[in-house]
């Protein structure tokens, strides 16, 4: 026979019921902390993890978890610092860098990590049939631009020689003081050639090799997931060289291409980091949560492409007109909320010492005058404008601006095309367009990672663009090992290229963005890329 329970203990019993229901629930991002999971926004799917043929920063992101170049960059300094190579010499002439690889780097699938295959990682993004849009970057190493082009067909006279399993000789065509930086960006990353072999032709592009369980890297993670549309994981790759040294367990990257929701789910401990955040709410976390508001200085030019191989862009006064006509001050001042600065020319300034002399100023009179000489006198008989741009934070709303002003002062009507990020890139690559937002990150700190984006040849050249002065000053400062004298050469370059304007610049960035206190060394980065070896939680 049952007795009645004792009040006191109905009492405690509905007390520690009540207690529970008020607990706060574990948030992914509390969980992550504890278990070591970074949950990183990161705006966009992915459009590629083949290092090699990476054109979107956002992919950036995720290869440098990956895989893992001769050089890194230091988020501070932006200089490079040892990583697969662990020194590395050069020669009295500045022709020729060797590098000693590490003796205990190792691939995913530990396999040694050995200076052949850097030399068939090389080999494989110059060859004219892979048809990499970054290629151009390996164009420093000797003939590799005649290889790229198909000039040369023998590999082997290319500047890459394994002297041994360990150690690399590169040859240049000129001396590159920033070789070494050079090497840390996606395209110069090796590849694992006894892998990709097994999917096919090296030379050709081989999706199947970058999914999950057939990816090899040769960084501090490696690829475990990858949901479209939802989340790809990287998880801690124990063969790393330096593993012991990496306090993540994993990353999770999620393609949230709406910054706000992302700023929802940062509110929510969603994520530890967000990749941007609404220019509506900085004030907000100015005044209320400054600890968790990260505004990082930032190698950024956004920009606008010109199709130049469609009328009416065609016409150099016509591009020329519209660059005129952006009253960059008040996109500043309306659009970005010191998220950014005007950009009245290409190049960010202080690039390695290097500030654009010429500009591009607001001068709504000049710009009325040149579409006038051109046929559209107040816009008549000028078509309609489709201006595409990327559907994110700024790009949208300085679109509008840019419709208004236009509209206001030239009599030019504009209609905006949001496009989510693989089709935006796929346009401008493909020239599906008449008129693009745009945006560069610089590859490392000098202008030539901005100014030769534009040479007739470069891979990242959207613009239908090519001019054989702008080419031969590019070639000249490359040939040029005087820092001064080389800095003048930019100077008429971007001079004629703000003249000609296949491109209008816009505004220069400033990277605004959340992040959680539990994320311990996450560095500023001018060039927003990060060593997630670096990064814990805490």
């Amino acid at each position: 026979m049952s007795r009645p329970l004792p009040v006191v203990f109905l009492l405690l019993s509905g007390l520690l019921a009540l207690l529970a229901g008020c607990t706060r629930r574990e948030s992914p991002a509390d969980a992550g902390t504890r278990s070591g999971t970074l949950l990183l926004g990161n705006l966009a799917e992915p459009q590629e993890l083949d290092p090699q043929l990476i054109s979107a920063y956002t992919d950036q992101n995720i290869a440098v978890a990956l895989f893992e170049g001769l050089c890194a960059l230091d988020e501070r300094t932006s200089q490079p610092v040892p990583a697969a190579a662990e020194k590395w010499t050069v020669s009295p002439d500045g022709l020729t860098y060797t590098f000693h690889l590490r003796p205990a780097a190792r691939w995913s699938n530990g396999d040694p990590l050995t200076a052949h295959d850097f030399v068939a990682a090389w080999r494989r993004i110059l060859s004219p049939s892979l048809a990499a849009e970054y290629a151009y970057l390996l164009h420093p190493l000797k003939n590799a631009a005649a290889l790229n082009a198909g000039q040369l067909t023998d590999f082997t006279a290319l500047g890459a020689d394994a002297l041994d399993d360990h150690t690399l000789r590169v040859t240049l065509e000129q001396p590159i003081p920033y070789l070494p930086a050079l090497t840390a960006q996606p395209a110069w990353f090796p590849i694992n050639p006894r892998v990709l072999a097994q999917f096919g032709d090296l030379r050709q592009r081989l999706p199947a090799w970058t999914r999950p369980g057939n990816l090899v890297g040769n960084g501090p993670f490696t690829l475990a997931e990858w949901s479209p549309q939802s989340r790809l994981v990287v998880t801690k790759n124990p063969s790393y060289w330096d593993a012991a040294s990496v306090r993540l367990e994993r990353i999770i990257f999620f393609p949230t291409d709406s910054p706000e929701v992302e700023e929802r789910n940062f509110r929510a401990g969603q994520v530890h980091v967000t990749y941007g955040l609404p220019t509506a709410k900085l004030e907000t976390y100015r005044r209320d949560q400054p600890a968790a508001l990260r505004l990082d200085p930032f190698l950024q030019a956004i920009f606008l492409r010109f199709n130049t191989t469609r009328p009416p862009f065609t016409d150099p006064r016509v591009r020329r007109a519209l660059s005129l006509a952006i009253d960059r001050d008040a996109i500043a001042a309306t659009v970005l909320r010191g998220a950014g600065t005007p950009a009245r020319h290409f190049t960010p300034p202080a690039s390695a010492g290097y500030t654009a002399r010429a500009t591009v100023p607001t001068d709504f009179a000049a710009a009325r005058a040149l579409l006038a000489a051109a046929g559209f006198p107040g816009g008549q008989g000028l078509p309609t404008l489709d201006l595409q741009v990327r559907n994110d934070e700024h790009q949208p709303r300085v679109a509008e601006v840019l419709q208004a002003q236009w509209q206001k002062e030239l009599g030019v009507t504009l209609t905006l095309t949001p496009l989510e990020q693989k089709t935006w890139v796929q346009n401008q690559q493909t020239l599906a367009y008449t008129l693009s937002g745009a945006g560069w990150i610089g590859d490392f700190v000098d202008p030539v990672t901005f100014l030769d984006l534009f040479v007739s040849t470069g891979g990242n050249n959207w613009t239908g663009w090519a001019d054989p002065a702008y080419d031969a000053l590019i070639r000249q400062a490359a040939a040029t090992p005087d820092p001064a004298a080389r800095h003048e050469l930019f100077q008429q370059a971007e001079a004629r290229l703000l003249d000609q304007a296949p491109i209008a610049p816009v505004f220069f960035g400033t990277r605004a963005y959340l992040i959680a206190p539990a994320v311990r060394g996450w560095e500023p980065s001018l060039l927003g890329l990060h060593q997630y070896k670096k990064v814990f939680l805490q």
